[in-house]
């Protein structure tokens, strides 16, 4: 399979598409890296004039993005937009996953009518996930949607309902809503694969065997999971907070790749 190459790429996005927890070069002070930073790594080795922006930013609701970094991207006019977001709103009770398709699809109109290729996102199965797994009927319908979006508007789309190695809680930090530095990598693969790129990596991931866990065990996990992680997020979202308040995007504009 011959090599394709963009000559830039703009990133759209909340927490996933930023990189949280992946640690950049500088560790856990710096910038996270993330599947996007990976990607982009990639793309640059193909192009050496290559060009990367990432606008996402923790925390972003749909209409956020929507509002703020989609037009930016459009002024930009890059090769290559990727746009992943819903998932904070999936998570508030009493989304409408139909209205949140409406705003999506007109996003992605815009972005095609420049003449980008557009990467669109399913989320990962929250079967497996505490609380979040009685909300799965939404998250199924609104991934449904983006399906029809991606098949509407000649988008790429990853699916990650289907990546089996995701749903192994050793991609995820420990506060199960975001990827850990595997996590990222296996959807970096999985994209490189989306785009025919060609990648080191395998995004089809067979963990090896994991000691058992009784089911006492998983409860008091659950439990310190809630407190720990859920409850202050509960709360960030009831005080009309988020994680990524006065947070700026990490690479606004369009710039070369240090590699």
């Amino acid at each position: 399979m011959g090599h394709r190459t963009f000559a830039s790429f703009a990133a759209l996005g909340d927490s996933f598409t930023e990189g949280l927890n992946d640690p950049g070069p500088g560790g856990e002070g710096g910038p996270f890296r993330g599947w996007a930073d990976r990607v982009a790594e990639r793309l640059a080795a193909l192009e050496p004039e290559f060009r990367y922006a990432n606008l996402a930013v923790r925390g972003r609701l749909l209409g956020q993005v929507v509002e703020q970094q989609v037009p930016r991207a459009v002024e930009m006019r890059p090769d290559l937009v990727s746009l992943c977001a819903g998932g904070n709103d999936l998570l508030r009770p009493g989304c409408d996953p139909d209205a949140m398709a409406r705003l999506l699809a007109g996003a992605v109109r815009d972005l095609r009518a420049t003449g980008a290729e557009v990467l669109l996102f399913t989320g990962v199965d929250p079967r497996d996930t505490p609380i979040m797994r009685r909300a799965r009927g939404t998250f199924a319908i609104f991934y449904m949607h983006v399906r029809s979006i991606a098949d509407l508007y000649g988008c790429r789309l990853v699916d990650q309902w289907s990546m089996q190695g995701l749903r192994d809680w050793r991609a995820w930090s420990e506060d199960r809503l975001h990827m850990n530095a595997e996590g990222h990598r296996l959807v970096a693969a999985k994209v490189c694969d989306v785009l025919g790129i060609e990648c080191a990596d395998e995004w089809r991931k067979r963990w090896p065997p994991r000691e058992r866990v009784t089911p006492g065990e998983r409860r008091r996990e659950d439990v310190r999971w809630v407190r720990e992680h859920l409850g202050p997020w509960v709360v960030r979202r009831l005080r009309g907070r988020s994680s990524g308040d006065g947070l700026d995007p990490k690479r606004p504009d369009l710039g070369l790749l240090d590699l």
